[in-house]
């Protein structure tokens, strides 16, 4: 069976993924005891896919000391950019200069586990674009912040979507699963 690659990201409940600036501080709240299911699903997966102003994210998140490493050395991580050089990707990872297309249908058929479509929303719609997502994991957090990044960069498109499974949290957060109607 082919891997999947699967969106798996927060939004504010009015379809944003970060602040204009990229900024996430609304994410910052306390997590109920299993986290949303993050620990079992980063167990699934083995490769992790971002775009270049992800990637900064989770560098300044490293340079802030918020984590040790940006990247996990057991996972494969792919940072797509069309202006980051090879040589300014970081420690683990590997920067993707090949078509969204031909990219995502070669790593779906390497052996693995599924692959993590971390973000941002231009990466998402890309492969979204190309039939490269197979899911979407959202995890809705109650609150508006008016204005941001969508969850996937605009352009005109209609993607049918089928519920996998839907799940409220204690702390009012909504876990929708779906998968990517062909």
């Amino acid at each position: 069976m082919p891997r999947k690659i699967i969106a798996r990201v927060a939004t504010s409940a009015d379809g944003f993924i970060a602040r204009p600036d990229g900024s996430v501080e609304w994410l910052d709240r306390s997590r109920p005891k299993h986290f949303y299911g993050m620990g079992e699903f980063y167990k699934s997966v083995d490769t992790i896919l971002l775009g270049r102003k992800t990637y900064e994210v989770a560098l300044e998140f490293q340079k802030s000391g918020t984590v040790k490493s940006a990247f996990d050395a057991k996972m494969k991580n792919y940072i797509f950019s069309r202006t980051l050089a090879a040589s300014d990707a970081a420690p683990g990872t590997e920067l993707v200069t090949q078509p969204v297309k031909a990219f995502s249908q070669r790593l779906r058929s390497e052996p693995g586990k599924d692959i993590w479509m971390m973000g941002g929303g231009e990466i998402i719609a890309s492969f979204l674009d190309e039939g490269g997502i197979d899911e979407f994991i959202i995890n809705v957090i109650p609150v508006f912040i008016g204005e941001g990044i969508p969850l996937i960069a605009p352009r005109h498109r209609l993607v049918p979507l089928k519920l996998v499974s839907s799940e409220a949290f204690e702390d009012g957060v909504v876990g929708l699963h779906y998968s990517v109607s062909v």
